[in-house]
């Protein structure tokens, strides 16, 4: 399955869907990147991988439905019939979201629905959580929402700083992203009202609490 990334800044998810799709056996590989910041360092990872790459300057656009409408135009002729938002730094337009409906999906970092937005880390300190982590979702026009198709947990430490609860989030980001996009390449997922459902699906046994006894 070919697939487009949309990224605004150094691309670390994104390296981690390049490195899973230069497995062999990976059913998906990255047609197109797309930025809209021309200084992305994500975009010398693709080029670094032979990815073809556009950059899409929101100034050359009147509107966010002309900018959105010239990605779509892109994404199409590149042949991606998937995209992967990864760090991309813009809210969708309705029309963008709708053309591509059940074939978009994001990673944010929290356990959604909890803690949408920006300053995630911050958010998740202050409110004194134990847990937090990140999930992947496919997309909808409200900002963060959309049917989860995968978590990951992390326990949030007595000390913890946003940088060091981000640090320990974004590792679990580059591993839960490609396992996300592995069963959605094998056609896994279907979307049903506003639930992911996953064929084979296993959950873990056990549970987890913090802090323990």
């Amino acid at each position: 399955m070919k697939i487009a990334v949309l990224i605004s800044g150094r691309g670390s998810n994104l390296q981690s869907l390049i490195d899973a799709c230069n497995d062999d056996d990976f059913p998906a590989e990255i047609s197109l990147v797309i930025s809209n910041k021309a200084d992305a360092y994500g975009l010398k990872r693709a080029s670094d991988a032979s990815i073809p790459t556009k950059v899409f300057n929101q100034k050359d656009f009147s509107t966010r439905e002309d900018f959105d409408a010239a990605m779509s135009d892109a994404i199409e002729a590149s042949g991606a019939e998937f995209i992967c938002l990864a760090g991309f730094m813009r809210l969708l337009s309705d029309n963008f979201v709708k053309t591509w409906h059940d074939r978009l999906v994001n990673i944010h970092p929290s356990l959604l629905p909890a803690f949408k937005g920006l300053h995630v880390h911050e958010q998740a300190i202050e409110r004194g959580v134990r847990f937090s982590g990140c999930t992947v979702h496919f997309v909808r026009s409200a900002m963060d929402e959309g049917p989860i198709l995968m978590q990951a947990v992390v326990p949030v430490l007595p000390d913890d700083t946003p940088d060091s609860l981000a640090a320990r989030v974004l590792e679990q980001e580059h591993i839960v992203y490609p396992q996300a996009l592995r069963i959605i390449a094998e056609r896994k997922v279907r979307v049903s009202g506003e639930r992911a459902i996953i064929d084979g699906h296993k959950t873990p046994n056990g549970s987890l609490i913090n802090p323990e006894k």
